[in-house]
């Protein structure tokens, strides 16, 4: 073991020095959701001079990828996730430039002893986690199988603090149309319909709706369109929501109460309506302590702690859909010695602060002993599955009255 934990550390020390050009080069081009070209192409590129079996455009995605080594041995199949969208508008103040980064050199250094173990490392390239054009592309992953042979799946996400894997919301991103007849507003208003009444409807009808709902449940939105002129009757009208809850159980339900608001809209009015997803749904992540106290374990071999508790959850990643099917992790990585807000300016700094290159080395390591220890201790993994199936059960089956 001691021979095998030398080789993942000297494997990422050695290759360090490159993956931090390449993570800086990420950093120097960002691109949004389906337009990751340069990113994607990078980490694919690189994974298969390491000798990974690469595709490109997978999962109905032009910008991801699926890099697959399999060792001569049977043993479990482990699935690093890689980021590499930035936010629009201000760049990489997400990390993700480090994220897909730190990732594949995970996987390119337990590269060096998978063939003495036996395995199979996969590092599956899934863009647009920040949601956007075909957005969310983990749910895409999921919906295709792509882990239905998989054992467990980790990444290490760039923040402020170190953390282990917290909750996340589900997340229910859809558009609202509202199609109408335009009118002189004053000159013949009676032959017209009003399709911003019905986005309006919506909104007031949402707000009365919110004291009916739990605490967990979040519905926030913008009118995307609201009519040309002042002085005709706006014959087209729409909105963008994201719906979000605790779990996928509740979500579904605020689904339904959300477009049973629109159909009411478009009853009032006489306004037809068009409405649904923009993107891939995310999932609630499902927690599996067991994993990460293997991660942590390792984080205190390299000198470092926990310097955060889990919080409860406020924002959505589609990291969820994983957890959802699989044990997955994703705990934070520090890159930064003060507080950083995400999606920040300072955010973006520290992505490509001495702090953030040097955590590809700590993160890098840590995940590829943690799956190490994985394929090595199948009684552990077998726990691991135990208690995710379980927490899975238990989060599926609860409601709220």
């Amino acid at each position: 073991m001691s021979h095998s934990i030398h080789s993942i550390d000297t494997a990422v020390d050695q290759s360090l020095p490159h993956y931090q050009k390449l993570s800086l080069a990420i950093h120097d081009t960002p691109e949004v959701s389906n337009y990751e070209f340069f990113a994607s192409e990078t980490l694919a590129k690189q994974l298969q001079q390491e000798g990974f079996t690469v595709a490109l455009d997978v999962a109905g995605h032009r910008t991801g990828f699926d890099a697959r080594y399999k060792s001569g041995k049977p043993g479990p199949v482990i699935a690093f996730l890689a980021e590499y969208d930035a936010l629009p508008g201000i760049g990489h103040a997400c990390g993700h430039n480090l994220f897909g980064i730190t990732s594949s050199l995970a996987a390119v250094a337990l590269k060096t002893v998978i063939d003495d173990i036996g395995g199979e490392i996969r590092v599956y390239g899934t863009p647009g986690e920040e949601g956007g054009e075909n957005g969310s592309a983990k749910g895409s992953f999921v919906r295709e199988g792509f882990f239905k042979d998989v054992d467990a799946a980790l990444c290490v996400h760039p923040g402020y603090h170190h953390g282990l894997t917290g909750p996340s919301l589900a997340n229910d991103p859809v558009d609202v149309e509202f199609f109408g007849r335009a009118a002189h507003a004053a000159g013949a208003p009676e032959k017209g319909i009003n399709a911003l009444d019905a986005v309006i409807q919506v909104y007031n009808s949402v707000n009365a709706l919110r004291q009916h709902l739990t605490d967990d449940v979040r519905i926030h939105g913008v009118i995307t369109h609201g009519g040309d002129v002042a002085n005709v009757v706006p014959d087209h009208a729409s909105s963008r929501f994201y719906l979000r809850a605790a779990t996928r159980t509740t979500l579904n339900d605020v689904y339904q109460k959300f477009e049973n608001i629109v159909k009411g809209a478009s009853l009032a009015t006489g306004a037809s309506y068009k409405f649904g997803l923009f993107q891939n749904s995310v999932d609630n992540t499902i927690t599996t302590p067991l994993f990460d106290a293997v991660y942590l374990k390792h984080l205190r071999e390299y000198g470092q702690d926990i310097t955060q508790e889990i919080n409860k959850g406020s924002g959505s990643t589609d990291v969820g859909n994983v957890s959802q099917v699989i044990p997955t992790i994703q705990p934070h990585i520090s890159i930064s010695d003060t507080y950083i807000a995400g999606h920040s300016i300072e955010f973006k700094a520290a992505a490509r602060s001495q702090k953030g290159l040097d955590s590809i080395a700590l993160g890098a390591k840590i995940l590829a002993h943690t799956a190490y220890d994985l394929i090595r201790d199948p009684e552990l993994l077998q726990q691991i599955k135990q208690q995710h199936a379980e927490n899975v059960r238990l989060q599926n089956g609860e409601t709220h009255d």
